[in-house]
């Protein structure tokens, strides 16, 4: 996909990455443990001076970010998220194979966890061929390995 462009983050990009989450991501955290207004932000302030973050940009516009972390044999999807009025664009798979090509690359499994209730986002990781490894009482454990 040649409109899609990943850049690093920078400290002004902090808001943007807190309003995808909670587009995207609000519902769920809504089902499983309910979402706090005060919790959220002050949640998002401490993940976004802590993470590496990654903003996705399609034809020029920023429309999610993602965060990834390396092991010396697996690389880690920590979260990924798409404003839902460009998921189902193709970007998010875009993005996801870049993700696992650089971890083929390198001969790293790709892991993640997803939430239970975000049955859509459990097919998308299936469609990538990730594979449910493990799991506790809110999350699946995803693996891909590499090829």
């Amino acid at each position: 996909m040649d409109a899609l462009n990943i850049r690093k983050a920078h400290a002004n990009d902090s808001e943007f990455v807190f309003t995808v989450k909670k587009a995207a991501y609000r519902e769920y955290v809504e089902q499983v443990w309910g979402w706090d207004d005060n919790y959220q932000p002050e949640r998002h302030n401490k993940e976004f001076a802590s993470h590496d973050f990654h903003i996705i940009q399609f034809c020029g516009t920023d429309v999610g970010f993602f965060i990834t972390s390396c092991t010396s044999d697996t690389l880690k999807v920590n979260q990924i998220f798409i404003l839902p009025e460009y998921q189902g664009k193709g970007i998010g798979s875009a993005c996801m194979t870049r993700i696992i090509d650089n971890a083929n690359l390198e001969q790293r499994s790709v892991v993640l966890q997803v939430l239970k209730v975000n049955t859509r986002g459990i097919a998308f990781y299936q469609r990538l061929g990730f594979k449910i490894v493990g799991e506790d009482s809110i999350y699946f454990q995803m693996e891909k390995l590499p090829e």
